[in-house]
């Protein structure tokens, strides 16, 4: 078994919470991982991404090679585009149709969802407002995880313990919105 998978997103919209929770659930199930971030200017809405190789035999690079990515995991869709020359020919694309405008000239969403459905193994979700239907837009990053989760494998109650191991000191009721926003993701994920 192994796994490639870029995160993508914007400065603030969880990237780096995401892959602490796959990066604990993947060694809590015995999985091998290296992991590489680039932060840009991700305090000013910059770009943020990840690199995360989960295998079951010992990982030698934490760099993902263009055209051998698994799934390109992201909060923002044209981030998602920005990452298409890593995806592997099979490779999935799983990202939010939120756009955040950084800059003037945002193509138009369409365009840029038209180019996502171009790839055959996609999922594209408005997943701040399942976030919203299960509390707060905030955790629209791990309803993104939940939709992946689906291609991860990775056990979901893995990734649900993680959870509680990372947001644990935030609270219970953190813990249960985290985990009830991955659930929904991972229910919307099996629907497309």
């Amino acid at each position: 078994m192994k796994k490639d998978i870029i995160l993508a997103g914007v400065g603030g919209q969880g990237i780096l919470s995401i892959a602490a929770v796959i990066g604990i659930a993947a060694v809590e199930s015995g999985r091998y991982l290296k992991q590489a971030e680039v932060h840009g200017m991700s305090q000013r809405g910059g770009a943020v991404e990840s690199h995360l190789r989960i295998s079951d035999k010992p990982v030698h690079s934490d760099l993902i090679p263009e055209g051998e990515c698994d799934m390109i995991l992201s909060v923002e869709p044209m981030e998602a585009l920005r990452h298409l020359p890593f995806l592997a020919a099979e490779g999935w694309i799983v990202t939010s149709s939120n756009p955040f405008r950084n800059i003037e000239d945002y193509p138009v969403d369409e365009q840029i969802f038209a180019e996502i459905r171009k790839v055959r193994n996609h999922i594209l979700l408005d997943a701040e407002k399942i976030a919203g239907e299960v509390g707060s837009r905030r955790v629209s990053n791990m309803v993104m995880l939940g939709a992946a989760s689906v291609h991860l494998d990775l056990p979901a109650k893995k990734l649900e313990e993680a959870m509680e191991t990372l947001f644990g000191r935030k609270g219970e009721d953190v813990v249960r919105m985290n985990i009830a926003a991955l659930q929904a993701g991972r229910d919307a994920g099996k629907r497309v």
